[in-house]
């Protein structure tokens, strides 16, 4: 799998929405594109992010090249209100089903790490024990750069369950494995998408 991120202001939030969602339609339907699906919001700051999964970094780049995604992606940084970021992860990874399009809230968590294995692994293991614990949790994507930037979406059955799942206390031996690796994590932000929609191939 490979991920794209794309992220910038946009104030214009229906009209980019309404933009985005006319990709099948306007692009996605005219080749193999290799998609796999999105997740897409606004942050309270007018920070839009796309999360964006293909087959492969092949199919991507062959998708980005093309004159109807060009035209399209045009159109798309018109509504934009300034520089545009791009992230490009072939290392993903996925967590329980990789997320689900029932999710009602969406949090995007951005950072830089020295260790990805150990957060690849952080993000895969004892996944019964988080679903216990925490079920409003129901699933969830890392992308990882070559230079340690991640980019992780969680995806929640709602904001209010998790604002309530974040209060409950983990297990001694969990809470201690993460606090030292968030220790070891740099220049985190979170970004959370109160109405996030999806698309899915």
């Amino acid at each position: 799998m490979f991920i794209q991120i794309i992220q910038g202001k946009c104030t214009k939030q229906d009209e980019l929405r309404a933009l985005a969602e006319s990709w099948r339609t306007q692009v996605g339907e005219t080749g193999d594109t290799g998609f796999l699906g999105g997740t897409y919001g606004f942050t309270d700051d007018d920070m839009f992010v796309g999360v964006v999964r293909f087959e492969n970094r092949e199919k991507a780049m062959a998708n980005s090249a093309r004159p109807e995604q060009g035209a399209w992606s045009g159109r798309m940084m018109a509504l934009m209100d300034g520089p545009v970021q791009f992230h490009d992860c072939d290392d993903v990874t996925l967590m329980m089903d990789g997320g689900s399009d029932r999710a009602g809230f969406v949090q995007i968590i951005q950072g830089k790490v020295d260790d990805p294995d150990r957060l690849k692994a952080m993000m895969t293991q004892d996944t019964e024990m988080l679903h216990r614990e925490r079920p409003e949790i129901i699933g969830g994507t890392l992308g990882i750069e070559p230079d340690g930037t991640f980019t992780e979406t969680i995806a929640f059955t709602s904001e209010t369950e998790a604002r309530a799942g974040e209060q409950k206390e983990m297990p001694e031996a969990a809470r201690a494995d993460f606090e030292a690796f968030q220790a070891s994590m740099r220049d985190v932000k979170y970004m959370d998408l109160h109405h996030p929609w999806f698309e899915s191939a």
